[in-house]
């Protein structure tokens, strides 16, 4: 990426605050070293030459910890990570409101900064007069808020009450405002945290057409989000911290994979079981082998990412389409058979597999596994530990024209969940499965018109063709 192109260069970021038991202890750090080093100073002019070193009375807390990274012109880049981990910290540096212990944040550009909507409104101005004091609060000429104005009061649309005090306002109305003023000082960077999980849903697609308006027109935009949905969608890369350092840099997909992955150690031993037979054992009738698809299709892994817990491996993916020939070049309505094998490096439970389909704008357009189908896993084992997870995965390719990407992933419940998935709401479900393996954008194909007699036809408008019936009467 060339320079001209970076509009965010962090480089060896680190911040540390200083964690006081008391405000006690807060005094003493204040006053006594001060003493000791003025008395260390007068035992120099005396002659003594043993110096004591000042005591402390906090300890360091790093909320960062030597952060690099580089965003470029006219791209969408996600920040993620648990609770603590420091994601604030580093927005708040970026945006200017915070010094850094050591490193560098170099940013070329205007900041728009999502992170407390209305922090420079006053309640008891109108909205009128708050869109002109936040303008210039964002470092907005009077002239250039004045061109604004009526944009940025279309897009609040809270009507008569922009002539309003703030404090009669409804949170609604109040964030509206807010992000419509944060939205038109035409920023080279936008940096949003959760700023985007407020309003109703017409407001929310409104929001995000504004933001890809300004990502179209070069803006970089930092997206900060627990949505990991959002980040794979909206992203093209994305940072994971965790405890205040990188643990991962890079797509956005890999990097949801692995903020997955990142806290499951802990209930690793409650998900894996033994081998030994147990009351109430899933029944894996033993069966031939899945048919194995002819070599040409099988894709080749080398340089492909995988994220792993280290239980397990892919080893190899196979599309084919219904005949079994291999095939990346469909049309609305065929089926796809995606065939794919992970290598097991220790004993996990009931596997769970399953296939994500993304169009080119990063939507996921289906997502479907193991646990959403009726049939128990089968298996070829008796007494032997199993080694290796093979799925033959069909699926009905009832979607838009378009180019897409797929990924593949193995995960492990334990067998009483899977016994009782039915039973068990999609919340709770989802704490009993333990992530082991994802390839993402393993393989690619293509959705072309459905063909009819011959003719080439369109099924259906926007991403999927769902079942329905229609009813028409004129009178």
């Amino acid at each position: 990426m060339s320079s001209e192109e970076i509009v965010i260069d962090v480089r060896n970021l680190s911040k540390r605050y200083e964690v006081y038991n008391s405000p006690r202890d807060r005094l003493k750090q204040l006053v006594l070293p001060r003493l000791h080093l003025a008395a260390n100073r007068a035992g120099m002019t005396l002659g003594v030459s043993k110096q004591r070193r000042p005591p402390s009375y906090f300890r360091e807390f790093w909320a960062l910890q030597d952060v690099s990274l580089q965003v470029r012109r006219g791209e969408t880049f996600g920040i993620i990570g648990r609770n603590g981990s420091g994601k604030s910290t580093l927005l708040q540096i970026l945006a200017g409101t915070l010094a850094p212990t050591s490193g560098e944040a170099n940013i070329r550009g205007r900041i728009a900064a999502l992170l407390e909507l209305g922090s420079g409104f006053s309640p008891e101005f109108t909205g009128r007069e708050n869109v002109f004091l936040n303008g210039r609060i964002l470092g907005l000429s009077q002239k250039e808020i004045e061109a604004r104005y009526d944009q940025i009061v279309a897009f609040a649309d809270i009507g008569e009450f922009i002539e309003q005090p703030v404090k009669t306002y409804s949170s609604g109305m109040f964030v509206r405002l807010a992000f419509a003023v944060q939205a038109h000082i035409d920023a080279s960077i936008v940096i949003i945290d959760e700023a985007l999980a407020v309003g109703d849903v017409f407001f929310r697609q409104k929001c995000y057409a504004r933001l890809q308006q300004l990502r179209d027109a070069g803006a970089a935009i930092l997206l900060v989000s627990h949505s990991m949905p959002d980040i794979e969608q909206y992203c093209e890369r994305a940072l994971l911290l965790d405890h205040g350092q990188v643990r991962f840099i890079g797509p956005a997909s890999e990097a949801a994979k692995h903020y997955y992955l990142l806290h499951q150690a802990a209930s690793r031993r409650d998900l894996v079981r033994s081998h030994e037979p147990m009351p109430g054992k899933v029944s894996c009738p033993a069966t031939a082998a899945i048919d194995r698809p002819p070599h040409q299709a099988f894709i080749d892994l080398t340089g492909k990412s995988q994220v792993s817990n280290g239980q397990a491996r892919c080893v190899s993916v196979a599309l084919c389409n219904a005949d079994g020939e291999p095939c990346n070049s469909f049309r609305q309505g065929d089926w796809a058979v995606f065939y794919y094998e992970f290598e097991l490096a220790e004993e996990i439970g009931i596997p769970v597999c399953g296939v994500t389909i993304t169009n080119e704008r990063g939507i996921i357009v289906h997502g479907k596994n193991s646990l959403q189908y009726s049939r128990d896993p089968i298996s070829k084992t008796a007494n032997d530990l199993p080694t290796r997870v093979i799925c033959r995965h069909k699926i009905r390719l009832d979607i838009a024209p378009g180019e897409y990407t797929f990924q593949v992933g193995l995960a492990s419940t334990d067998e009483v969940t899977w016994k009782y998935r039915g039973s068990i709401s999609h919340y709770n479900l989802e704490g009993r499965v333990m992530r082991l393996c994802h390839v993402p954008q393993v393989g690619c194909f293509s959705i072309g018109l459905a063909s009819e007699h011959g003719v080439d036809v369109l099924r259906h408008h926007g991403v999927a063709n769902l079942d329905g019936a229609m009813e028409l009467l004129v009178e």
